[in-house]
């Protein structure tokens, strides 16, 4: 599937996932989400009040600033390797289990692409699901 981001950020793709696991007509089985980028990531992350993303990005704000004196690769600019630490230090991938034709994820847990680049981009993630 593809992604539209707005530049840094949580972009939620729970209702994408959902409608492929239903598309895909297996009841019971195991989803991997895999995001095809370095200066991006997944998480399965709180949907219900935005603070917590908010939070999240000042937390890693503060971790990878977009200082280019901290950085010997500046190539693509001062957010291109605080983009490769963020995502280094979140994940590419996550497995979600299915149980009735569903994801099983808690009351309050959506699944985000979290774009590190502050310019919009446009991100792959592959889903595969196995199962019966």
């Amino acid at each position: 599937m593809t992604v539209r981001t707005a530049g840094r950020g949580f972009t939620e793709i729970t209702r994408e996932v959902d409608a492929f696991v239903h598309d895909a007509g297996i009841s019971t089985g195991l989803l991997t989400a895999f995001v095809r980028h370095t200066s991006a990531s997944l998480l399965i992350q709180e949907n219900a009040d935005p603070d917590v993303q908010r939070d999240l990005e000042a937390f890693l704000a503060r971790l990878a600033p977009d200082d280019p004196r901290l950085y010997i690769h500046t190539a693509e600019g001062p957010d291109d390797m605080p983009a490769h630490i963020r995502s280094a230090l979140t994940q590419t991938s996550l497995s979600i289990p299915v149980a009735g034709g569903r994801t099983v994820l808690g009351t309050w847990q959506g699944v985000y692409l979290l774009e590190h680049r502050t310019a919009p981009h446009r991100r792959e993630v592959v889903l595969h699901l196995i199962g019966a």
